[in-house]
């Protein structure tokens, strides 16, 4: 397989330092990009997918480091976020989910321990639920089995699906993107400063994020999430702002034996080095644990 080398950071140079990147074709489903380390010799994969009008890089920048040294690690840009598949503004979680199962087959991965942060969280349960044989575990960070389940966040949702209406509407399609990025360019100012991670976001396929956003509205895993068979841990935001955490300890009582890593932070944590990363270390370390005690895969190489 060819694959384009990468810069470890922005052409600017602004950025942080990351792990190389590359373009991965897909068959059948076209190109992505991901970041990789390789870690120790024999060490379990831990494949990161990162949340909502975010990218891997900027999910996980904080993480790379950590986790590389106990893990082989992959991050994807999911389809219409940074230099994800393109869709032509169409998304769904199930389609971001048989892309992460490609990349699995594509990179010959073992099977693989699945994180995901926020929208990120959806997509790894889905990505269990549609392909099973290919996840040997679950961490869940700051995510839910649901989104839209209070009047609060019915409003929220509504205000996707008018701005999806505008956007039926070829002439209203640049207030649409620029109403989007205007909200992504404040958020990733508020907790990543620079132009770095305003380049991230301009790469971003608007419309598809629009969809993206609308179906984690529709997203309920409830009805399955309690027959997952593979080790799960969750890192519960305590302080979410975004994802009520009763919801995020409701799913991790929902999974017979999931470990509960709880954290004082907001939805933000995945910026924060001191208080998520050794949190998210923990809980990917618990899952390689608990393989290495039933026999699933190989040690865990020592901290």
């Amino acid at each position: 397989m060819e694959a384009k080398i990468d810069t470890n950071s922005t052409p600017s140079g602004r950025g942080p330092t990351l792990p190389a990147g590359r373009r991965v074709h897909l068959p059948g489903r076209g190109d992505t990009f991901v970041r990789e380390l390789p870690g120790p010799a024999g060490a379990p994969t831990v494949l990161l997918l990162h949340g909502w009008t975010a990218t891997a890089d900027l999910n996980w920048q904080r993480s790379f480091a950590a986790l590389g040294c106990h893990f082989r690690v992959v991050a994807v840009d999911h389809r219409g976020h940074g230099r994800g598949l393109r869709c032509d503004g169409s998304f769904s979680l199930a389609a971001c989910a048989d892309d992460v199962a490609e990349l699995i087959r594509t990179l010959r991965l073992e099977r693989v321990i699945v994180a995901g942060y926020s929208m990120g969280g959806p997509i790894a349960q889905l990505t269990w639920h549609r392909h099973r044989h290919l996840v040997a575990g679950l961490v869940l960070c700051a995510t839910s089995q649901v989104f839209n389940d209070t009047s609060r966040d019915q409003v929220m949702f509504s205000m996707l699906d008018r701005l999806s209406q505008m956007a039926g509407h070829r002439s209203m399609r640049g207030v649409v993107r620029k109403v989007l990025q205007g909200l992504a360019a404040a958020k990733a100012r508020t907790r990543l400063p620079g132009a770095w991670a305003l380049e991230q976001i301009a790469r971003h396929d608007w419309l598809a994020v629009l969809e993206a956003g609308r179906e984690l509205g529709r997203f309920d895993s409830r009805s399955w999430l309690g027959a997952v068979d593979v080790p799960a841990a969750v890192v519960a935001t305590l302080d979410d702002e975004v994802v009520p955490v009763d919801r995020q300890v409701a799913m991790a009582t929902a999974i017979e034996g999931a470990s509960l890593h709880p954290i004082h932070a907001g939805h933000a944590a995945c910026y924060d080095s001191d208080t998520f990363v050794p949190a998210l270390l923990d809980a990917c370390r618990s899952i390689a644990g608990r393989l290495t005690q039933g026999g699933a895969h190989r040690l865990l190489p020592a901290a």
